[in-house]
């Protein structure tokens, strides 16, 4: 009975510690948006090129996410955790010191790499840790992630703008401590696998039955999912990447003010991604995965034509609903697949979210065709996708179809 106590029980010291470790993971990832600004004069790079120094962040954790969740799902590696950091560490001493585009390329590349190490792994310890609070305890996990990202445009305004390139070099003393908050869970990750193995051995689990055949219904959900999280992170993107240069182009605001635009969609993405958790446990996850959709479109469509004045209102309201699906959909997604958490994570969390990245490239070279302010029109549109989530099965159908 303790066994089973234990396992059902919230862990929140290590729910905070993964936490700590997904917001120094992505606060490193979000050195690199957040200096293109700054390399895009230093190195006079082009739209274009600037496309593809996040493609190729983006898509090195994006595509080798699923890979390392599938493999966590067979064999957990817990020590892969702090391993992913200090590829990280790696890929930002070489961002901080490259002159060429090239090298900026293959530094963030590592970058990338440390990255896919890690959330798959992460998603699994923080769902090891949730207990019986499983949409909880993803908010608490992703929130860490999110704010970090969220710094991006903090970082740029007040170390990129006064000490250029090299004031990346301060972010790896952020990647030494979270090197060490990772060995420590790795420590509690090992111990907790060991655990759930003797519990298996001892109820006679180890050698089940065959797996029962995956419903088609779950299999096209799933297809789904992943779509919808596309499109999102396609808008996010765009957002992210180019918006600032818009706010410069279109409205005359230097690299500083432009960034507190950037922050505020940012920041609001944080608290709607603590909040879609306990939203969707009052409303239903799918309820909350439509809302923060196509609840967003209206605004959207509106942003690229308001006056400078109520922008900021405005995409601070974006950030919040458009995020407020980002814990929910990935909860949402593991109860499809339950069995699967680390592959579902990295399709999610990864994969998905991460084929923005392709839409960096696109909208960079579109930006150079035409111009920003196309890019920004055409990114508008994107939220109306959310109409599909009428396509998914209800929470109480995912239930049904699992047993």
């Amino acid at each position: 009975m303790k066994s089973v106590h234990k396992q059902n029980a919230t862990i929140y010291g290590i729910l905070f510690a993964i936490s700590s470790g997904h917001f120094i993971n992505d606060i490193l990832q979000a050195v690199v948006p957040a200096m293109f600004p700054i390399i895009e004069k230093s190195l006079q790079l082009s739209y274009t090129q600037i496309g593809w120094i996040a493609f190729a962040l983006n898509m090195t954790s994006s595509l080798l996410q699923p890979v390392f969740g599938f493999y966590a799902d067979k064999k957990s590696r817990p020590y892969l955790l702090p391993l992913g950091m200090l590829s990280s560490l790696v890929g930002l001493v070489g961002f901080a010191l490259s002159g060429h585009f090239l090298w900026i390329i293959l530094s963030v590349l590592f970058i990338g790499f440390g990255s896919a190490i890690f959330h798959p792994e992460g998603s699994r310890v923080a769902y090891m840790a949730a207990g019986q609070r499983r949409g909880l305890a993803q908010s608490i996990y992703q929130v860490g992630g999110n704010t970090g990202q969220s710094l991006a445009p903090i970082i740029t305004a007040f170390i990129f703008v006064p000490f250029g390139q090299k004031g990346a070099l301060w972010f790896s003393i952020a990647a030494i401590f979270g090197m060490l908050v990772l060995l420590k869970v790795s420590k509690w990750y090992s111990e907790r696998v060991k655990e759930t193995e003797a519990i298996k051995i001892r109820d006679n689990k180890t050698f089940s039955s065959k797996p029962s055949p995956i419903h088609n219904k779950i299999k096209w959900a799933m297809v789904l999912v992943v779509f919808l999280v596309f499109a999102r992170s396609w808008y996010g993107a765009g957002l992210s990447n180019y918006y600032q240069f818009y706010l410069i182009e279109d409205y005359g605001l230097s690299i500083k003010k432009a960034q507190a635009y950037i922050f505020a969609f940012m920041f609001a993405g944080v608290l709607g991604t603590f909040l879609g958790g306990p939203l969707a446990d009052r409303f239903g996850k799918r309820n909350i995965i439509f809302f923060s959709m196509l609840g967003a479109a209206p605004l959207t469509l509106a942003l690229p034509y308001l006056p400078l004045e109520i922008v900021f209102p405005v995409i601070f309201c974006i950030g919040f609903i458009i995020s407020s699906s980002f814990s929910v959909i990935v909860v949402y997604a593991q109860e499809l697949l339950p069995k699967k958490i680390g592959m579902v994570s990295g399709l999610t969390v990864g994969f998905a979210f991460g084929m923005g990245a392709v839409g960096a490239v696109l909208f960079g070279g579109l930006a150079d065709l035409y111009s920003i302010r196309f890019v920004m029109i055409l990114c508008s549109f994107l939220p109306l996708l959310g109409m599909l989530t009428f396509l998914l099965p209800t929470d109480e159908m995912v239930r049904k179809l699992n047993h």
